[in-house]
């Protein structure tokens, strides 16, 4: 029991990093040792899948934003300032081609 017990804390910890496969090992052991049913062992796998994916999506979200925001404040430049760039050189290249004089 304290094993489980000890699962528990560590899924419920962890969550965020928890697989299904390790969820499913977690179900199945409380389900051999007749503490759910398979069908609570179901919702059980289900209700933490969900919850794990919820709370990396969570993570990954507030990551983004911190290094946006980090890469903002350092007045680094982003993919779209440098595609922006990148079309302005071409205009430019453009420019520059139409001006040279032409050879006869």
């Amino acid at each position: 029991m304290q094993e489980i017990i000890k699962n528990l804390f560590y899924l419920g910890a962890g969550a965020a990093f928890a697989t299904k496969e390790k969820i499913e090992e977690l179900k199945n052991e409380l389900v051999e040792k007749g503490k759910m049913t398979q069908d609570e062992g179901k919702k059980f796998v289900d209700e933490l899948t969900k919850k794990s994916e919820d709370i990396k999506k969570e993570i990954d979200d507030k990551i983004n934003r911190t290094v946006t925001e980090r890469l903002e404040k350092m007045n680094v430049a982003t993919g779209d300032d440098i595609a922006d760039l990148r079309a302005q050189i071409q205009e430019l290249r453009a420019m520059v081609e139409k001006a040279k004089p032409k050879k006869s």
